[in-house]
């Protein structure tokens, strides 16, 4: 069955839709929320949080912003930090000083994250799809540079010379501080 077909199912919410997701896309979900969550109960927990998150949410994909393993590859991501924060939170209950300033951004701030949000998505797209690939791989979806270099074929010291090369070309895009 194609990703055709399981969208479509998913979309008229026939349960078949979902066996078939997990099927099909378990094992890349799974490589994703991996290197976010060390314990494997978390990473099974996380996994059927995707799953439901795709079901509830499968409306939102829309194929003119982006593949379908691009999406689905974000929604695994962002549930597995979301799930990570979660745990460290828990981890730390503390009471919350109610005189404190909220944590929150100020418009000023959200506005300006934006702002850098689009300079760095411009400065990714100057780059090779293969330097680009590497650098999500890294940053992106936290994979350990030792899996990086596994499955690139590379030594590690090769990945993280390429990493280090890459962040500094980002840096000077950005307008940032040359070879610091």
């Amino acid at each position: 069955m194609g990703e055709r077909e399981i969208v479509e199912l998913l979309l008229q919410r026939d349960e078949t839709g979902m066996d078939q997701l997990l099927r099909h896309y378990g094992p890349l979900m799974k490589y994703v929320i991996a290197p976010i969550l060390p314990d494997p109960r978390d990473r099974e927990d996380c996994l059927s949080e995707t799953a439901l998150r795709v079901w509830e949410r499968v409306g939102q994909f829309d194929r003119e912003r982006g593949s379908w393993g691009a999406w689905l590859t974000a929604v695994a991501r962002n549930t597995a930090l979301n799930h990570a924060r979660s745990n460290t939170r828990h981890s730390g209950m503390e009471e919350v000083d109610e005189r404190l300033p909220s944590p929150a951004p100020t418009p000023e701030e959200e506005v300006l994250r934006q702002e850098r949000q689009a300079a760095v998505r411009a400065a990714l797209e100057r780059l090779s799809g293969e330097e680009r690939s590497l650098f999500y791989r890294k940053y992106y979806y936290r994979q350990p540079t030792s899996q990086i270099a596994a499955e690139l074929g590379m030594t590690e010291r090769a990945v993280e010379g390429r990493l280090y090369r890459l962040k500094q070309q980002l840096r000077k895009w950005l307008g940032g501080e040359d070879g610091v």
